[in-house]
Order: C-alpha cells, then structure tokens, then sequence
C-alpha cells in the first residue's frame, strides 16, 4: 500500500507520525513509504535517516496521493484540498473541532480513522494514552510557570520550602491526563486535590495516589467551592468521542483568586471550562476575570521529540495492519472498529455526529462496510 506521512502545518507542531525506524519496518513489509520533506526535522529526523530507512522524500501533493495518509494532528483548512476517498489515521477531535473539517471529510468520502477513539481489547485508548500522559506531565508545569508574577500569575510557587508545601492544585478529572498533573503537581510539592467520579476513591480520600494528593467525588458544588481556592485549575475531563461537559462554569471562574492559572487540557474536544477558547503555542494565554487562561491544542507538540518516539511507538501496529489488509483490519475487531468516525459520506462515530448537530448523517460503520470499497482492502504493493 502507498503510504504518505504529511509535515505538520499547525503553529509550533514539530512533531511527525512516524520515526525513521518505523518506516524501515512498513518498508520491509513491502509497502511504499512516502515522507514529506522535512517532516521529521522539528523532532530531529533528518531527510537522509528516512530516505535511508526506505521512504520516498516527496512534495506535498505527493505524499497526500497515498493510500493511507498518516498524521499527528486533524487536517487543516489549508488542507482540506487534499482530502478525497482516502484512509486519514490521525487525531481528530471532530466533536470539537472546526464543523467544516466534517462536512469536508463527509463531502470527500474520506475515511477518518481517530487515535482518540480506538480501542484495544481491554478497552483503553492506546492511541491517546501517551499523548495524554504527557500533556498531564506538562500541565503542571506550564501553570507552575504562568503563576509567576513576571508572566501576570499569582506568584505562588508550587513547591516545598522548608518542609511546607505551597500552592494548591484543583485537578478535574481522574484519568490519564489527571493522574500524570496531580503526581507532578504532588512532586513539585503542591496541594493537590482532584476531582473524579471514583466513589472507593473518594471514600478514602485517595489514599494510594501518592503524598500531598487528596481525591473527591466531582459535583458542581464541591468543584466550584474548591477552584475558588485553586491557584492552579487543570481541567482533565475526557468523554470518548464527545464534547466535553464544561465543568468550571463562567461563574466559578470569576469567584477564583486574581492571578491564577486555569490549564484546559480538554480544549481538543471542546474545553471543560466554559470561557477556555483554543490557544496556540505562539500565543498560549488569555485573561479572563483576572484568571490566566492557556487553553493550546496541542500541547504535545512542545516536546516533539518524546511526543514522536511515544505516538509511533503506539501506532506502529496498527499503521501495519490497515496498511496490510486495509478496514478488515479494524472490522475484525470491535474495538478497533470504533477508530472510525466518517466513511464513505456517513458519520460513523455516534458522539461526533450528536455533538456536531449530524446525527441525521450517523450510520454504524460495521453495517456500513463493503470490502468493495477502493480504500476497503489492503493493496500491499501497489
């Protein structure tokens, strides 16, 4: 299968879908591998470590006339022209980005394939997994720097000074991305509390998690009564394939502490804050009631490197088999099956379609699927 592995075009995103290695590996499985020039070098793969991996260096429009195109970040409107009846395996975060992105992908017969939403076997999303565990790393970090004064924060330091601990840390929500910010936020030596729906969690106050971490059931009036106190507010709420609730109202916002810091992990699907709106890498932060806001969309894309060798670590696998045996391979699997969210005109990811008003455009894709379809079956070789 023809194989086309895009640049980045989104503001500051430096990472690339695929290292050199992996290419040696598709290319081994007698696949042609297609990389645009360039591609690797914000994460420090140069045009020689791919060509001599085996991939072809191609311009733009060349490495989109694949088979299987395979990216790190949702298409952009600039590359919208580029979309056709082909296998897109990206993240998308449809239900919170940009409508035209779907509408484009409908119009197209684009197959879009999401990392956000498939599923392995045990259920988890392998995909996002790692992409999560460091935007959580980074969470704490980047709203213990927006705290200083220099940068219009509280000038609260997260940390340990004299066997005190300073700062307190509001996490909402208690998965990947929750858990990675509160034990950095713990480490660097903050308070911390997070907000979850785990009742033994809470029963316990989370013992087990870790010193200075303290864990409670999430409910409008306890999240509102605790960021009112917060200097630093992570919002870390996942809902598979949706947009996410806004948890931290308007209000709750205006109640917080001049200075402090609100980091909304969410913001790819919508945000979890009522006044988050997207931010990028160039301009990372916003003011509201006096309340920092950094809301980036791909805060990853700050650590290119670690980002890169994390995502195609993961994805390798399932790259191998959709380029070997095309949607069959997904199909053979219901979990995989849920990586699918358009094809062939129709909505195929049931949350998507409810959030962005399509659900007259929803159709299951294992009903939907005919290995007649020209993207449908793997065409090793060709």
């Amino acid at each position: 299968m023809k194989i086309g592995f895009p640049r980045e075009i989104k503001d500051q995103e430096k990472r690339v879908a695929m290292t050199p290695n992996g290419v040696r590996h598709l290319v081994a499985h007698g696949h042609q591998v297609r990389v645009e020039c360039d591609a690797g070098l914000g994460s420090g793969y140069s045009n020689r470590e791919y060509q001599e991996a085996g991939a072809a260096l191609t311009d733009t429009g060349e490495v989109w006339d694949s088979e299987l195109v395979v990216k790190v970040k949702e298409p952009l409107a600039a590359e919208y022209a580029y979309l056709r009846d082909q296998m897109i395996f990206t993240f998308f975060h449809l239900a919170g980005a940009d409508p035209l992105l779907s509408e484009t992908l409908l119009a197209r017969g684009t197959t879009a394939l999401a990392y956000e939403t498939l599923e392995d076997e045990l259920g988890r999303l392998p995909l996002l997994a790692p992409m999560s565990a460091i935007a959580g790393n980074m969470a704490s970090l980047v709203g213990a720097y927006f705290l200083g004064r220099p940068q219009g924060g509280r000038g609260v330091q997260l940390g340990t000074v004299g066997g005190k601990r300073y700062g307190r840390v509001l996490v909402i929500g208690g998965g990947i991305v929750g858990m990675h910010a509160a034990r950095v936020a713990a480490g660097m030596g903050a308070n911390v509390l997070m907000a979850g729906l785990d009742g033994e969690l809470a029963a316990n106050g989370g013992s087990g998690l870790g010193e200075g971490i303290r864990y409670f059931l999430s409910s409008p009036d306890t999240v509102g009564k605790e960021a009112r106190n917060a200097d630093l507010v992570i919002g870390a709420v996942l809902v598979r394939g949706d947009r996410t609730p806004r948890i931290v109202t308007s209000d709750m916002v205006d109640s917080m502490l001049p200075g402090a810091v609100i980091v909304d992990v969410s913001i790819d699907q919508g945000g979890s804050v009522e006044t988050s709106r997207p931010t990028t890498h160039s301009e990372p932060v916003f003011e509201q009631f006096g309340v920092i806001h950094y809301c980036v969309t791909n805060m990853p894309g700050a650590y290119p490197r670690t980002a890169t060798e994390a995502l195609a670590g993961a994805t390798l696998a399932y790259v191998t088999g959709l380029a070997g045996q095309g949607l069959d391979f997904l199909r053979q699997r219901s979990g995989l099956s849920k990586a699918v969210n358009t094809y062939r005109g129709s909505m195929t990811c049931l949350a998507a379609a409810g959030a962005l008003d399509l659900s007259d455009h929803y159709h299951p894709f294992v009903e939907s699927y005919s290995s007649e379809s020209p993207v449908d079956a793997g065409r090793s070789g060709a």
